[in-house]
């Protein structure tokens, strides 16, 4: 496997109902580039992986435990192992960066979508 590759050419994984992820792997922790669909929603689910994200595009209202914040580009969120968590994604859907420790090895069993072009960079 090579160490370098371009986000256009990572088979995007259907990781939630119309929510894809493109998906690199290290050792310890994964590097996903999520998107979410205009007016998605991933719902209430907790996992063993810590998760830090930043919203790169769009917007999204996100539930960690018991705290909740509309999030815009620029905007972050930090989910400790098992902390339940959720979110609802505005209008125009988004784009964010996420990183898991450890890895998300549950991943590993979902089928690749269709090849599609990333949303984020436009240019990928």
């Amino acid at each position: 496997m090579s160490a370098l590759k371009d986000l256009g050419s990572i088979p995007p994984l259907p990781i939630w109902p119309g929510v894809i992820a493109r998906v690199v792997q290290g050792a310890r922790i994964t590097l996903s580039v999520v998107e979410l669909p205009p007016g998605g929603v991933v719902p209430e689910h907790r996992h063993e992986n810590e998760q830090i994200g930043v919203c790169v595009t769009g917007s999204l209202t996100f539930r960690v435990g018991e705290e909740k914040r509309d999030i815009g580009p620029g905007g972050t969120w930090r989910i400790l192992a098992d902390v339940p968590h959720e979110v609802e994604t505005g209008p125009d859907g988004a784009v964010v960066i996420e990183v898991f420790s450890p890895v998300r090895d549950d991943w590993n069993a979902i089928e690749p979508a269709p090849e599609a072009s990333p949303r984020w960079p436009a240019d990928a």
